[in-house]
């Protein structure tokens, strides 16, 4: 890599980083190419050079923020061997994005979208790459169980995403609701792990009463 192309790529990085930290200490309607860049530690003009405009910008920014964060946690999640489990570990996700700032980011990101054309697509691409995660796990730890075959993974990782984002976002009006909420995720988890526990005869009437509902 020549040394323009590091210091291009930096100024870059800087741009994408001081994107996202305006987001979360003012808001969207505070991020500006002023801001921005003042927060980058840059010339506001290099946010048009490299991007064209403060929205691209953003749009950027929500998407190199969610692959870093995503990136993260792949391993911890890559490790997760039960429902019960992911729930645990989506509960210390949600708590340390939380105390980062990141939940009030996406807050901003969704109200964003709303009104800056560009946010939609970045922030659905954002959760898409938490959603594939969620999804692997779920094709894995639900392999084992008495509802493998009934429960629809990617359909599950939509939801259990969807439900994290309401959480998050019903927080911030409502802290103990929120946690009675994520509580109640767990408990389900804890549900499906006993039925795992159940013996060979019991599974396959768990199985079979499944089947019926499905029909019915």
């Amino acid at each position: 890599m020549s040394p323009d192309t590091a210091k291009s790529k930096e100024t870059k990085t800087k741009l994408l980083e001081g994107a996202l930290r305006t987001l979360t200490e003012q808001g969207i309607a505070k991020a500006s190419a002023r801001t921005v860049a003042a927060a980058a530690g840059v010339n506001q003009a290099l946010v048009f050079y490299h991007f064209g405009s403060v929205d691209e910008l953003l749009a950027a920014a929500c998407r190199y923020g969610a692959e870093t964060t995503v990136a993260k946690y792949r391993t911890r999640l890559a490790a997760v061997a039960s429902l019960s489990e992911l729930l645990a570990v989506g509960r210390e996700i949600h708590e340390r994005e939380r105390a980062g700032g990141h939940v009030a980011l996406l807050g901003q990101l969704l109200a964003g979208a709303q009104t800056h054309a560009a946010l939609g697509p970045a922030t659905t691409a954002g959760l898409d790459l938490w959603i594939g995660e969620i999804e692997q796990v779920l094709r894995r730890v639900l392999a084992s169980t008495p509802v493998d075959g009934f429960a629809d993974p990617a359909g599950l990782a939509r939801a259990v995403a969807a439900a994290f984002v309401g959480i998050e976002l019903y927080e911030g009006v409502d802290e103990a609701g929120a946690h009675a909420a994520l509580s109640a995720l767990e408990q389900l988890g804890g549900l499906v792990a006993a039925l795992t526990e159940l013996g060979p005869v019991a599974q396959r009437t768990v199985r079979h009463h499944l089947r019926r509902a499905a029909r019915g």
